[in-house]
C-alpha cells in the first residue's frame, strides 16, 4: 500500500481471466454491512472495450467511438448493486468501491499497472445498456488494468502524512 501509484499508461499484457477470478475472490473478502455483496465486476477484453468507445461517445452525442477504453488490454466495471432494505444505498456503493479498491491493490501487488477511471459517462443511458446494467446497479467507474511500463526514471512516491489526516473527536 505504501507505494501503489496509478499508472496511466500500461503495455499491452493483462492478467488471465483465471488470475483475475482468484483476485477477485480476495478483494471480495471486505467488510460488508448484513453480507449483501452489492456488487459485481464486468469484464471487459477486445472488441468489448470498442463498443464501450461507442457508448461513451453515444453519451456525448459525438459520432464514432472514444479511444479511452483502448488505454488499457483489460478495463474491470466496477458496478454497485442497490439492494433496498436497511442499508443505506451510500453504504453499498461503499462496499463496492471498496471491492474495487482492495482489488486495484491486489493487482498492483501481482505487479500489474492499474488506474481508476470514472467520467460523467458512468451515469449515461448508452453506457449502463452497454453493460447490461439492470435498473437497480450504478456504473461506478473502470480499472484499467495492464503490464507495467519499464520506467525511464524513479518515480516520485509523495507519501502521506497520517497526523495531517487524524484527529481525535471534538469534546
Amino acid at each position: 500500500m505504501r507505494v501503489r501509484r496509478s499508472w496511466s499508461k500500461v503495455t499491452d499484457e493483462a492478467p488471465t481471466h483465471e488470475q483475475l477470478v482468484d483476485l477477485v475472490s480476495a478483494a471480495g473478502r471486505l467488510a460488508d454491512h448484513s453480507s449483501l455483496r452489492p456488487w459485481r465486476l464486468i469484464e471487459l477484453r477486445g472488441r468489448d472495450r470498442e463498443r464501450l468507445g461507442r457508448a461513451i461517445h453515444k453519451a456525448e452525442h459525438k459520432p464514432g467511438r472514444s479511444t479511452k477504453p483502448l488505454r488499457a488490454p483489460l478495463l474491470i466495471a466496477v458496478v454497485a448493486r442497490i439492494r433496498k432494505g436497511k442499508v443505506p444505498d451510500w453504504e453499498q456503493e461503499a462496499v463496492a468501491s471498496g471491492v474495487a479498491h482492495l482489488l486495484s491493490l491486489a493487482l498492483d501487488d501481482e505487479g500489474w499497472g492499474v488506474f481508476w477511471r470514472t467520467g460523467d459517462h458512468t451515469r449515461s443511458k448508452a453506457v449502463a445498456k452497454a453493460h447490461g446494467l439492470e435498473k437497480n446497479e450504478r456504473l461506478l467507474g473502470w480499472l484499467y488494468v495492464g503490464g507495467r511500463p519499464e520506467q525511464r526514471r524513479p518515480s516520485r512516491i509523495k507519501t502521506v502524512d497520517g497526523a495531517t489526516f487524524l484527529s481525535p473527536m471534538p469534546r
